[in-house]
């Protein structure tokens, strides 16, 4: 009676420990099984300049969605669709600009919002971007004098 005892308190510390794996694996790895609602919103850029898609999406520094998939439109130009929370509402003359964090960091979106009483609807397009910021481009220009 007693192995059976222990056989069944270990049994059901490994199955705890086996749901806590799981959780933290979805925690971390920002899964999301009973989703968020979300929309997509439009941005077309001249430059992606290393944007990828699950980039995050940042509006006064906190995180309101992320980058879905990044295309070449018919225009030459990137255009990035975003996955905004349903709750955040963005106007329609908000500024969508590509920044990094740090000076070699991650590249992300941050969006400025606007003054305007218009918000985009669903599959709307944010019109005013700012294209990633070259640093080589820049840096070369520097170094064989062209600023």
């Amino acid at each position: 009676m007693k192995k059976i005892d222990l056989e069944l308190a270990v049994g059901f510390f490994v199955l705890i420990g086996v749901l806590c794996f799981g959780y933290l694996s979805v925690k971390l790895g920002k899964l999301e099984f009973i989703g968020e609602e979300k929309y997509v919103l439009y941005a077309k850029f001249e430059k992606a300049g290393g944007i990828k898609a699950g980039a995050v999406v940042e509006i006064a520094g906190v995180e309101v969605g992320s980058v879905k998939n990044i295309t070449l439109n018919k225009d030459y130009q990137a255009e990035i669709a975003l996955l905004i929370n349903k709750d955040v509402k963005i106007q329609e003359d908000a500024i969508a600009s590509i920044r990094t964090k740090g000076l070699i960091g991650e590249k992300y979106i941050e969006i400025t919002p606007g003054g305007s009483d218009k918000i985009l609807p669903e599959a709307g397009i944010i019109m005013e971007t700012e294209s990633a910021i070259d640093l080589e481009r820049i840096i070369g220009r520097y170094v064989f004098g062209k600023v």
